[in-house]
């Protein structure tokens, strides 16, 4: 098994280059099975989630190659309309294809879906959607067993929640559906209009892209075309995070700033200094970070679930105390638990977080519990003083390209190896490293302090508490 070694107390610095949006990349990849011809994804992220979904389409007979950053999908002849259990339960998102095979086959088995654990997330809008679309569906011991023996028709569809999984089960169906379909309550994420963006190309009719109610004129069949997945926001929202919690200063290329936004006044409350400018964004992050007073997850064009992760992280070393309420999964903050052990102090009720900003965070053994809440220890771990060891990484692989080549390209101190035993630092309690006082309230990394352990107990007492807060 495989765990991340970083070594804190060293500010990022240099130019990131953000890849392909997974977010986006797995509905595309869903979305050639409706094409008998040759598709091309260029800029698609080498994930292990990816990897997944190309499996899933080797499975049903597609040909799917990769050649550096693109993959190719041929698609004419599908033989199998099931998705074995192994592979539907390694990404939580393979439910994605439901809407694509039944489109393409007529039919499909597909047991239910795995990935991260983040409470509850129920495919009920995704099959009441199908249902209204003329799908006959049945759940028999844990396999759901589809079929459309007349096609799948138009339909009005109301979505109880703007799910943006369900709007892209229902666009992807919808596209060679016989008629009119009218989607209401529709996700409104970057995402969803790359997905629009690529079946329009196919020869798809959509209208209303972007917006909460779209309209899908269902058209005979789809033909293969090239199609480049935007960059992956929040992947972006992760390195500004570990620049600003490392107070460094980090240019992200190929960036789209206008899917940035929803973030980017939590930045600049913090205190960071924020300059845009073509597909590229400069993070300088001050010396002491101040406090983030309020976040709220929302569907977009709010802030969205998957950043607040890196982001509570980066506030665990702000000075001052931040809140942070989730209204999309129940089950958020299982990572809260593992900042602790770091010396954050996070208390956690139901989908409330507070977060009473350190001084500094020290390193230990710690474990990705899900796919952000991996990304929240690797920022933390940046800003740590000592050495984190990072366990678990299969989640973090789910959403991230090479992270550890990335954070060393700008400066950190980052390595991947094989654990010999658990990385988990069993002699120190949680209890023990919540909330304890840390040193003299000066971090060494922003005020120019050394590392040594004397130098950190001389200190500069209360004139150096004052100057940290006056700063």
């Amino acid at each position: 098994m495989e765990r991340l070694r970083i070594e804190g107390g060293r500010r990022l610095e240099g130019t990131v280059a953000i890849h392909g949006a997974k977010n986006s990349a797995l509905p595309l990849l869903a979305a050639t099975l409706l094409c008998k011809d040759e598709c091309a994804l260029h800029n698609c992220p080498r994930l292990s989630d990816v990897d997944v979904a190309m499996r899933i389409l080797e499975h049903l007979g597609c040909r799917a190659t990769r050649q550096d950053g693109t993959v190719t999908v041929r698609a004419e002849a599908v033989s199998h309309h099931d998705v074995p259990e192994g592979l539907m339960r390694e990404m939580r998102s393979s439910i994605v294809f439901l809407g694509a095979i039944l489109a393409r086959c007529g039919e499909a088995a597909l047991s239910f879906p795995g990935g991260c654990e983040l409470g509850p997330r129920p495919i009920d809008l995704h099959l009441s959607s199908l249902r209204r679309m003329g799908a006959l569906i049945r759940e028999e011991f844990g396999v759901l067993r589809c079929r459309v023996p007349k096609g799948l028709h138009g339909a009005a569809i109301t979505l109880p929640f703007p799910s943006v999984g369900a709007t892209e089960n229902v666009l992807i169906a919808a596209a060679t559906a016989k008629g009119t379909t009218v989607l209401r309550n529709a996700a409104r994420e970057p995402e969803i209009c790359d997905l629009c963006a690529f079946l329009t190309r196919c020869g798809a009719r959509i209208h209303g892209a972007g917006e909460s109610t779209v309209t899908v004129e269902g058209v005979e069949a789809l033909h293969g075309c090239e199609h480049r997945v935007i960059p992956d926001r929040i992947e972006a929202a992760t390195y500004m995070a570990a620049a600003a919690a490392t107070g460094g200063t980090v240019v992200l290329k190929n960036v789209e700033t206008e899917h940035l936004m929803p973030v980017l006044p939590a930045f600049e409350e913090a205190g960071c200094r924020l300059t845009l400018w073509g597909d590229s964004l400069l993070v300088s992050a001050p010396p002491r970070l101040h406090r983030v007073r309020t976040v709220r997850t929302m569907p977009y064009p709010g802030f969205p679930t998957d950043a607040a992760a890196p982001l509570l992280a980066m506030c665990c070393v702000a000075e001052g105390t931040g809140v942070f309420v989730e209204t999309i999964f129940e089950s958020r903050y299982k990572y809260a638990g593992e900042l602790r052990r770091m010396g954050a102090c996070i208390k956690v009720e139901d989908r409330v977080a507070v977060v009473e900003g350190r001084p500094t965070l020290f390193g230990t053994g710690v474990a990705c519990t899900d796919l952000r809440g991996g990304a929240a220890l690797a920022v933390a771990a940046l800003a740590a003083e000592g050495v984190t060891v990072i366990g678990e990484l299969h989640h973090l692989d789910r959403g991230y390209e090479d992270m550890e080549r990335t954070l060393t390209a700008l400066g950190g101190t980052v390595k991947r190896t094989e654990a010999e035993h658990g990385t988990a630092d069993t002699d120190q309690s949680e209890e023990e490293t919540a909330c304890q006082p840390l040193y003299d309230g000066v971090h060494p990394i922003r005020y120019g302090r050394g590392t040594d352990p004397g130098e950190r107990a001389g200190g500069r007492g209360s004139e150096g508490k004052r100057q940290a807060s006056d700063e």
